[in-house]
């Protein structure tokens, strides 16, 4: 695969591509991905541009406040935070709908979105430390509520039987997660006979 230009200081805005969203990305970053899988699930034509995070573009930070990925511009307007995104996308294209029509479905998709954060962190810890037993311990415990939630539901995807909007925003951290068992650390894989909805769920 080519290597993908990050756009870092002293680089310009590119001018944007008539009839097609500009999408802000980082090619490894998990809420950016979010993004990207939406915009080609829902077939969007879209413009990515990357951004280097060590050292944006002075023209990124003045645009977007947060200075993060993803963001995205559409209609002469700058969106940001990943889950916004991904809602407006769903509204404003409402071609393969991602989302349910029950509200309280809806909301609970949302609760278990949110919910996430917990696993997140702990993923972040164990990114950029050493992990230790007790890290990835508290790891598995977080994701046991994840296992359970997708057994109650009796369904492949946590969206049903197809790959849904709550499963795009929960997938790009599953699919990091096999960093973590490198060889010369086995036991830090994740095991399958404790996780048997989620292995189903993340190989289908």
């Amino acid at each position: 695969m080519a290597a993908i230009e990050h756009l870092t200081v002293g680089s310009t805005d590119p001018p944007l591509v008539e009839g097609k969203l500009r999408l802000y990305s980082m090619r490894f970053c998990p809420y950016a991905a979010r993004v990207h899988l939406v915009l080609n699930a829902k077939k969007i034509p879209y413009d990515p541009v990357y951004i280097n995070l060590i050292n944006k573009p002075e023209w990124y930070t003045s645009r977007i406040p947060t200075g993060k990925v993803p963001a995205l511009v559409t209609e002469g307007t700058d969106l940001y935070e990943s889950l916004i995104i991904a809602n407006y996308l769903d509204e404003k294209y409402p071609e393969n709908k991602l989302q349910s029509d029950d509200p309280l479905r809806k909301a609970k998709d949302s609760i278990l979105i949110e919910s996430f954060g917990k696993v997140g962190s702990i993923m972040y810890k164990m990114y950029f430390n050493d992990i230790d037993t007790e890290t990835f311990d508290q790891f598995l415990g977080a994701l046991d509520d994840f296992e359970k939630e997708l057994s109650s539901r009796g369904t492949t995807f946590y969206g049903g039987n197809a790959v849904k909007l709550v499963d795009y925003m929960l997938w790009p951290f599953f699919e990091r997660m096999s960093m973590f068992a490198l060889p010369d650390k086995p036991q830090f894989k994740i095991p399958e006979a404790r996780f048997p909805c989620l292995t189903k769920w993340m190989t289908p």
